[in-house]
């Protein structure tokens, strides 16, 4: 077995994994092996020879995505050391709750920028890939547009009920990592192969993407109400108590994780086989747009 594809087993594997862990609850295990999922592909990209056209956009990409994996697993560790009594009464409440909730906002900020970044590479690396000129690419570019009017009629409520520029300053960078996937995948169809593992790839992105936003915007509007509470409403902190296992599974976490691991990878072998793919009708490599486009746009490439 050749070192490239057994670091792709390998990351294939660490996804599955990853994903198997999140449905248990098993919320470090499930980072960890999303980690190890990203080196391997990392690993992949790095050790490819035939996509010399977008390597380094798609090796930073998915380096980005492993760095923020890295951090988010060990703030995970921090929390899970940390995690102590809460302190009462409502000379604390800023410090005990509001304080905490609050780093934790800021943390979800500086990964959902990194993600962001990662998400421009992956960008930029679909537009280094040769226009194909495809009539089916502009299949992808429908699916962008109803993607974004989904995430704008969704997101709505979040800019109606919260200040603007409030909720902007806090939620840009998951707000950019989302338009940017969206982006990417409505150009994708013009520069993928017949396997359509990138606009695939992209779409699981957009989705995942679009999630990191929710709960972002999610969180944030949560410590606002708590920290600018109206003046007739009376507020009362409590703690929530499970008392059935109906939730031992977590699906929504399990499948939350599948998509982004799935969209990383997808996205990332198909930037690499649509480049390496990128091939004349003599066979040769191709080192420009020139010659791409034809008639019925399909003919120059072999499946």
């Amino acid at each position: 077995m050749r070192l490239p594809f057994g670091l792709l087993v390998a990351s294939v594997a660490g996804g599955l994994l990853s994903a198997t862990a999140a449905l248990l609850a098993m919320r470090a295990a499930s980072l960890q092996f999303g980690l190890v999922m990203l080196l391997a592909l990392l690993g992949y990209v790095l050790l490819d020879r035939g996509a010399r056209r977008v390597r380094w956009a798609v090796a930073a990409g998915v380096g980005l995505l492993a760095v923020v994996a890295a951090m988010r697993l060990l703030w995970h560790q921090e929390q899970v050391v940390d995690v102590g009594w809460v302190t009462y009464g409502p000379a604390a409440t800023e410090t005990s709750i509001l304080g905490p909730w609050r780093d934790s906002i800021d943390r979800q900020r500086l990964a959902a920028l990194g993600v962001a970044l990662g998400v421009v590479c992956f960008a930029a690396g679909v537009l280094a890939l040769p226009s194909r000129g495809r009539r089916r690419g502009a299949a992808t570019a429908v699916l962008a547009l109803l993607l974004l009017a989904w995430f704008g009629l969704d997101s709505t409520r979040e800019f109606v009920d919260y200040p603007l520029p409030d909720l902007l300053g806090t939620v840009w960078p998951a707000l950019l990592a989302t338009l940017v996937s969206m982006l990417a995948l409505a150009l994708s169809g013009w520069r993928a192969d017949r396997r359509w593992l990138l606009p695939v790839g992209l779409f699981l992105l957009s989705l995942a993407a679009a999630n990191a936003y929710a709960d972002l915007a999610g969180a944030w509007s949560g410590w606002w109400e708590m920290d600018h509470p109206h003046q007739t409403a009376f507020l009362q902190m409590g703690m929530a108590v499970g008392t059935s296992w109906e939730d031992s599974l977590q699906v929504s976490s399990a499948a939350e994780t599948a998509i982004a691991l799935a969209g990383a990878g997808l996205t990332t072998v198909g930037a690499l086989h649509s480049s390496s793919g990128a091939t004349d009708r003599t066979g040769f490599p191709l080192t420009s747009d020139e010659g791409l486009d034809d008639a019925d746009g399909d003919d120059a490439f072999p499946a």
